[in-house]
């Protein structure tokens, strides 16, 4: 086969046989060919919506903090291709992911002591949750091998997380009768400034108390629930989880792999509520979105405890597990966050988001409108027309992906207000014409 010469060239080849997330093969929604993105602005190579530079309001799936093409970010990449791209884990170890582990413990809440690095969120999850599997066969409760969560929540597309992903309204419903058996309460009530619900605390804690003996641990995503609804919830819950699972013996992950690294106003998301996981997994714009890599942390208690029993160690090992680049990468972007205000960026943020999108409540189609930290929602009372929705926002010089009901933005943190206020017409476009 020759070599594609032009754009619609590559378009069919894409068509034929590139199988885009979420989708059939052959594809039957248009994808678009980037050429080359910088700042917060993605450049196509045929105009959308008439226009061939958008605004991207995803943060590519939430993980390009800092946009594209920057400059520190670049650097770190080059100095480190010079040095080395990649070295197997197994035996060896390197500069960059030590001095990111290092940097992740210092920033995730006490006790996280420990850091597996890996390929993604997903894989992430995977370890979460075999780390808590293993740990209770290790200390001699075997019989504590289902997890919990509540339903609305999504963790990731690999086998184990889709298990904890929500059993009804999410995606992974075709594998019901062959994933693990999970535990399932109601979906936390919505509500970030909202008061713990009396009821719903007391369904948690009978339900946690009832299956004490089967459950290794609960796992949800604190504060914001991302892909399986974009709903917020409040820190108190998260109290409560913690509370609940000291006292009944089951340990607590957190999937911050969404709302890790300022995203919802915090650090991170527990830090809403000021208590700790036993597990916390990252991911996503760990590496500022420039190279896959994902963290699961483990306190000392999980890590010892796996580490006496009769396999004593974690039998997981990803070929690119602490790829030097992507750990340089990582540094350099977790760098770059922490030396600017980044709290006063995310509230602007926040600010032209409510100033935007808070018009659109009681619009024609409009169920609800929520906006929290670097996150704006506006959700439909029907299925978003993705097509159509993608080229309204377009339309307006703005990149958006709706999935679902929902329109929705994670901007980049270095967007302007200028720019922010285009992201908010152009989800506005697409919501009143999805």
């Amino acid at each position: 086969m020759s070599e594609p010469t032009n754009v619609s060239e590559l378009v069919a080849l894409d068509r034929a046989h590139v199988w885009h997330p979420y989708g059939p093969m052959p594809g039957t929604v248009p994808s678009h060919l980037v050429e080359s993105a910088a700042g917060v602005r993605l450049r196509l190579a045929e105009p959308l919506g008439g226009n061939r530079e958008l605004i991207d309001g995803m943060s590519s799936w939430w993980a390009a903090l800092h946009g594209y093409n920057h400059p520190v970010l670049n650097q770190a990449v080059q100095d480190q291709l010079g040095r080395m791209s990649h070295v197997m884990f197994g035996g060896l170890t390197h500069e960059p992911a030590v001095r990111l582990a290092a940097k992740l413990v210092e920033l995730t809440p006490d006790p996280l002591q420990h850091v597996f690095l890996a390929d993604s969120g997903s894989v992430a999850v995977e370890v979460a949750m075999k780390m808590c599997l293993q740990y209770w066969q290790s200390v001699g409760r075997p019989a504590k091998q289902r997890l919990l969560t509540w339903r609305g929540g999504y963790h990731g597309d690999t086998f184990h997380p889709m298990s904890v992903c929500d059993p009804v309204g999410g995606m992974h419903q075709l594998w019901g009768g062959v994933l693990p058996r999970q535990l399932f309460v109601g979906e936390p009530p919505a509500g970030f400034e909202a008061e713990v619900d009396p009821a719903y605390a007391a369904e948690l804690s009978d339900v946690i108390e009832r299956n004490a003996d089967e459950l290794a641990a609960v796992i949800v995503e604190p504060v914001v629930q991302g892909a399986g609804g974009m709903r917020f919830h409040s820190p108190g819950y998260l109290r409560l989880l913690r509370e609940l699972c000291d006292r009944h013996g089951v340990l607590l992950v957190f999937d911050e792999i969404a709302t890790g690294f300022g995203r919802s106003g915090a650090l991170f998301a527990a830090d809403h509520a000021q208590v700790s996981p036993d597990v916390m997994c990252l991911g996503k714009a760990l590496t500022g979105g420039y190279l896959t890599m994902a963290a699961t942390l483990c306190t000392a208690e999980v890590a010892d405890g796996i580490s006496r029993g009769s396999v004593p160690v974690l039998a997981h090992g990803p070929t690119f597990m602490g790829n030097p680049l992507a750990a340089a990468v990582a540094n350099a972007s977790i760098g770059l966050l922490l030396e600017q205000d980044w709290r006063t960026e995310v509230s602007r943020i926040e600010t032209g988001l409510r100033a935007a999108l808070d018009p659109l409540a009681g619009a024609p189609g409009v169920a609800d409108v929520r906006v929290l930290g670097a996150i704006g929602v506006v959700q439909l009372d029907h299925p978003v027309d993705v097509v159509a929705a993608t080229e309204a926002a377009a339309r307006e010089g703005v990149w958006l992906r709706p999935f679902r009901d929902l329109v929705y933005t994670m901007p980049p943190y270095v967007t302007d207000d200028e720019d922010l206020a285009r992201i908010g017409a152009g989800v506005a476009a697409a919501a009143l014409k999805g």
